[in-house]
């Protein structure tokens, strides 16, 4: 089974999760304690082995502001929906779409058009790779969210949001560089941990609902 089935595969499951969550506010809890787990219990293993020469200290010091960053960010969400606050869970969707179509529009553009690669820190980025990410959430955006927004607002946002959901996609490549790692976890075939599936989520959403 090639990657990119591996990986259309978990996009569809994870989507398929996504959907049933959103309409059962106990599952999204259930679902979102597991992912703020996850998520802390891989960063914690990387800033283990970036950190492993130094005191104890400051790796549980970085931890406790990570677990409360994730914290934040999973109550937020939880809130959002439990809530129903109907304008925030548009925006929501709105930026998932984005950074999910930023990481497919990049990962296709690259793999078929290749090129100049884009930064030794993720030696799989390409500049083919970036376009292809505005380019095709921009696509995805505008195409889903028109009826919601108005055009001008979703190219910016887009852009906007975009750009973060590389930045994170490129700082959690840093750490795993740091750390010698090919993949923060072995959560999803063909994706990695859950940091590899979400790092840019979960800097765009905070930043998007900020935004709003």
């Amino acid at each position: 089974m090639t990657e990119l089935i591996k990986r259309t595969i978990t996009s569809i499951l994870l989507l398929t999760l996504l959907i049933i969550a959103v309409n059962n506010i106990y599952v999204l809890f259930l679902l979102l304690v597991l992912c703020l787990y996850e998520m802390f219990f891989e960063f914690f293993l990387l800033l283990k082995k970036i950190l492993r020469k130094y005191n104890k200290f400051y790796i549980y010091i970085l931890s406790f502001h990570i677990l409360i960053y994730f914290t934040f960010l999973v109550l937020k969400i939880f809130n959002i929906f439990f809530y129903n606050i109907q304008e925030q869970i548009i925006f929501f969707y709105l930026i998932v779409t984005i950074c999910v179509s930023t990481d497919i529009g990049g990962y296709v553009f690259g793999k078929i058009l290749k090129g100049k690669k884009l930064t030794k820190i993720s030696p799989n980025k390409t500049y083919s790779g970036l376009i292809g990410s505005y380019l095709f959430s921009l696509i995805v955006s505008v195409s889903l969210f028109y009826n919601n927004f108005k055009i001008g607002e979703i190219i910016i946002f887009t852009f906007i949001i975009s750009t973060i959901s590389q930045l994170g996609d490129l700082f959690i490549s840093f750490l795993k560089r740091k750390a010698k790692l090919k993949d923060t976890g072995i959560s999803f075939p063909g994706h990695g941990g859950l940091l590899d599936r979400f790092d840019g989520l979960i800097f765009a959403i905070p930043l998007g609902l900020a935004i709003l």
